[in-house]
């Protein structure tokens, strides 16, 4: 059994190694289920032989090593089973070659490029549209993030059985379909981008706001994210969106110290003490948003969002806020990405730039809509407006319909505290 340090170590080095053990075993065995589960054979034999040899001087090169080992096994023995020893054997010498131990670190180090390049198809594979969002989400984070089974569950606040299904299904798929572990070609590459992009942007909102339990955020799921946007920025440094992507979770990020009182309760935007901004996060976001504006103009929803949340970066105080400039980026997003929940952010800051009633007029155009139906936002939008224009009675209503719908307690008790505020504001 493992010391507690030892374990510590051991958890440490899977988590920053992992992604790229899968992704090097996975161009041996052409399967990602498989390459997970011999991955998970060199953790096994870590956890077994570390506690009693000690530590390695490169840890994840033994990783690396043992787990190289294990695919080899592998292939062997299905070549053996599929009497294919003679198509195999010229395969298996040059991969035989890639993990002698008495060269192993200074073939890695020579082929780090390699490498980065079955991450990228990992990204790619584990993000494919054959698989539903859920199952996308749960296998990132299991493949690329190092999570466990029990981790993802608990920051979806789902059964851990049903993640594991989750996480067994899609790999499945992915075998079942055949999805070659590969980055796309050019033409097909934007739509497989977006769906990338789509899924660590859902991890990190998440981890920003949380869809549901007593917590207002959970900073691990952002953390995440970032960590994989970065990753994928390094691994396409020329693609706009990437780099606008990393500027919105790093802008966003900043905010995260601000975001709750002592108590654990939620702080709103314009009521944050921005000294508790974190600088360096913003400042890492904005040089993310230059590159993006370089590459491609802010011309993608990332970019334009990034844009969005630099706006208010750049505001010392709440009262500095560009306003106007905040509505023109939304009109902008509106063009690229029309929703019916960018209409109501537009909403909200038609309302700081031009008064409440202006924005209340397109919260009430887009309150119909299917897409909003159930999401607390709009309400809560809604109550926000009607108490800026002295309608008290009304706003409370809202702020209670937002209250009844969120699953989140802590948005609940901000919302209740609201409706309180409108109804004693109302009894004036």
């Amino acid at each position: 059994m493992a010391t507690t340090d030892t374990q510590r170590a051991i958890d440490a080095v899977w988590r920053i190694e992992s992604a790229k053990i899968v992704a090097v075993v996975a161009r041996m065995v052409r399967d990602v289920g498989v390459a997970e589960e011999l991955a998970q054979d060199a953790l096994v034999a870590a956890l077994e032989h570390w506690p009693v040899d000690g530590l390695p001087d490169k840890p994840g090169a033994w990783l690396m090593t043992t787990a190289k080992h294990r695919a080899l096994d592998r292939l062997r023995q299905d070549a053996l089973h599929a009497r294919k020893q003679q198509e195999l054997g010229a395969d298996l010498d040059a991969l035989q070659a890639g993990v002698v131990p008495d060269f192993v670190d200074a073939l890695d180090a020579a082929r780090q490029d390699d490498i980065g390049d079955d991450l990228l198809r990992l990204i790619f594979t584990a993000c494919h549209p054959v698989l539903g969002t859920e199952a996308r989400v749960a296998l990132t984070l299991r493949l690329l993030g190092g999570l466990s089974t029990d981790e993802i569950a608990r920051a979806f606040l789902a059964p851990e059985a049903t993640i594991a299904q989750r996480i067994v299904r899609a790999k499945r798929t992915l075998s079942a379909a055949r999805v070659p572990f590969e980055v796309p070609q050019a033409q097909e590459r934007a739509p497989r981008l977006a769906s990338v992009l789509e899924v660590v942007y859902l991890i990190f909102n998440e981890g920003y706001s949380a869809t549901a339990g007593d917590d207002w955020m959970r900073p691990a799921l952002c953390d995440e994210a970032l960590r994989l946007g970065r990753v994928l920025a390094g691994l396409a440094p020329d693609e706009p969106e990437v780099h606008g992507l990393v500027a919105l979770m790093e802008i966003q990020s900043s905010r995260t110290a601000a975001r709750t009182d002592a108590r654990g309760r939620p702080v709103l935007l314009l009521d944050q003490d921005r000294t508790r901004w974190d600088p360096l996060l913003i400042r890492r976001g904005l040089a993310a948003l230059e590159r993006a504006t370089a590459l491609g103009g802010l011309r993608g929803p990332y970019a334009l969002q990034a844009a969005l949340a630099a706006c208010h970066a750049r505001a010392a105080k709440a009262a500095d806020t560009d306003w106007p400039l905040i509505v023109a980026l939304y009109d902008a997003l509106a063009q690229v990405a029309p929703s019916p929940v960018v209409e109501l952010n537009r909403a909200v800051a038609v309302g700081m730039a031009f008064g409440p009633t202006a924005g209340l007029e397109i919260v009430d155009t887009v309150a119909s809509s299917p897409a909003l139906a159930g999401y607390p936002w709009l309400p809560s939008v809604r109550g926000d407006l009607l108490a800026k224009l002295g309608r008290h009675d009304e706003a409370r209503a809202e702020f209670e319909r937002a209250a009844a719908l969120t699953r989140n307690g802590r948005e609940r008790e901000l919302l209740l505290e609201r409706a309180a505020q409108s109804r004693d504001a109302g009894r004036r």
